[in-house]
């Protein structure tokens, strides 16, 4: 298992009760959820970040579609 660190944060009450009955349904603690859902936001925040920095290197180096691949594509979809 991977070292863990302690992380507290402040949520809504509704929040934490939604989270303790999710807790409950599934048997999981409130600390496993917790960091699950964190962890999610985190790899998809990173993913879209690199993803983002991607297209701007391709921008920058006028890395586009010609018209005439554009025109494919839309042709073929609106047949």
């Amino acid at each position: 298992m991977p070292e863990s660190s302690v992380l507290t944060v402040r949520v809504s009450h509704e929040v934490k009760k939604r989270l303790e009955a999710l807790a409950h349904s599934t048997k999981r603690s409130k600390s496993f959820l917790a960091a699950q859902a964190i962890n999610s936001y985190v790899e998809q925040e990173a993913w879209q970040i690199i993803e983002i920095e991607k297209a701007v290197e391709e921008a920058n180096a006028e890395d586009f579609a010609s018209e005439a691949e554009v025109d494919t594509v839309i042709s073929k979809w609106s047949e």
